[in-house]
């Protein structure tokens, strides 16, 4: 029972577990931010685009 107790007790103190969590949230941030630029980039692309052919087609 001593043994459980210094194995939980151990457990509880390690960080390795709030750690991967730390960087799975800064990983999930990182796709967010990532994929609102890529869309954000897209769309000004798209409409610069549509403006060039609309002038040209003139």
């Amino acid at each position: 029972m001593k043994n459980l107790a210094k194995k939980v007790q151990r457990f509880l103190v390690s960080e390795d577990g709030p750690t991967a969590v730390e960087y799975a949230v800064m990983l999930a941030l990182i796709v967010i931010v990532c994929l609102t630029a890529i869309r954000s980039i897209g769309t000004n692309a798209s409409t610069t685009f549509n403006n060039v052919a609309t002038q040209l087609g003139s």
